[in-house]
């Protein structure tokens, strides 16, 4: 494949500007936002959040402008209605979600209980195309043990209902409550991952193929895989520097299959570990290094991810660029740790979706 294009879906909490709760306002700011071609905005489980998705890029540049006009077209159509997007993994301050009242949705409602109720939580969705089905299984194979520094990066759900939930990633434990969420087993073709997907759905214990949450799975929709471990990040930065790493590591993996290298023999059960360790730590603390299964400075283990993937940065021209975002993001901490900081400084986990609001339109 000559070029790889790269999509990103990012998930919203609408709030109140004043009190920064969040409001079942979905309805309205998509009508708004059916208007002018801005029909990328879209809904999500819960009343209290929003969808952007961008079109299919080929630079770096071309989705750092899609991912800026996303944001601020959901902005726009929120403010229409007297809210706000904020770029947050999960609430600050307690909720009762509201369910989308479409019909998968009320379904998943009855069906999952608590799990479904308490559902507000928002991810980064990066999409990356792919020649063919096996060659999507081959890519999944091989990137499953640098997930979790993706989630590291990302990580920006520090506070659930009204707590410090302690995890610099809450919305991974929310995830993990999901009956197929999560590493997955190496598949080795696609005739086997459609195998293990069938299976799933035979027991009941899924609604359909749309709930199949694994940390990274091939798209239902497109001819992309679709890696959906990260928080939605912060800034848009962040966002751009994780989907960058996302579509080298991608070409990093088919790259890798085509030379009939093998995956890499992880245990499901130690990728497990690892991206429970990035939930909890962040970039704060030791991560497990994806190369030897050994704790490691999370810092060590991000620019191990970023060296993985340097020969296809590099030959795209967005290594030095990488490489200066990766600096930001070191330096001035991923989305949990601003949160912290702002609720260290000021007390007031209103103050915490305050500055998201804020910061959520700037890089």
């Amino acid at each position: 494949m000559d070029t790889r294009t790269v999509g990103v879906e990012e998930e919203f909490i609408l709030v109140d500007p004043n009190s920064g709760r969040p409001r079942a306002a979905a309805d309205a700011v998509l009508r708004r936002g059916s208007h002018g071609g801005e029909g990328l905005l879209q809904h999500e489980l819960q009343s209290e959040q929003l969808e952007t998705g961008t079109r299919p890029c080929s630079s770096m540049t071309e989705l750092a402008d899609q991912i800026r006009d996303q944001r601020h077209v959901a902005a726009a159509a929120a403010r229409n209605q007297g809210v706000a997007i904020a770029a947050l993994g999960t609430s600050p301050l307690p909720v009762r979600p509201t369910v989308t009242p479409e019909e998968r949705y009320v379904r998943m409602a009855g069906e999952y209980a608590l799990t479904a109720a308490e559902h507000l939580i928002c991810g980064c969705h990066v999409h990356v195309a792919v020649e063919s089905a096996d060659e999507g299984v081959a890519v999944l194979d091989r990137i499953r043990p640098w997930l979790p520094a993706l989630l590291a990066l990302s990580a920006n759900s520090p506070f659930w209902q009204g707590t410090d939930s302690g995890y610099a990633s809450y919305r991974r434990q929310v995830m993990g409550r999901w009956p197929s969420s999560g590493p997955t087993e190496l598949f080795g073709t696609a005739a086997h991952y459609r195998a293990a997907v069938e299976e799933m759905l035979d027991t009941g214990a899924i609604l359909d193929e749309g709930m199949v949450y694994f940390d990274a799975r091939l798209s239902r929709r497109y001819p992309t895989v679709e890696i959906r471990v990260a928080d939605v990040c912060l800034l848009m930065d962040d966002t751009l520097l994780v989907a960058a790493l996302v579509g080298a590591l991608v070409e990093t993996a088919a790259r890798a299959w085509q030379a009939g290298e093998p995956a890499p023999p992880v245990r499901t059960s130690q990728l497990k570990l690892a991206t429970w360790r990035a939930a909890r730590s962040g970039l704060r603390h030791d991560l497990v290094h994806p190369l030897t299964g050994r704790p490691a400075p999370a810092e060590s283990v991000v620019r191990a991810l970023v060296e993985h993937t340097a020969p296809v940065l590099a030959e795209t021209g967005d290594l030095i660029t990488v490489e200066g975002l990766l600096l930001g993001v070191l330096k001035r901490g991923n989305g949990a740790e601003q949160q912290w900081d702002v609720h260290q400084r000021t007390g007031d986990l209103s103050e915490v979706v305050a500055y998201a609001v804020t910061r959520t339109l700037e890089s």
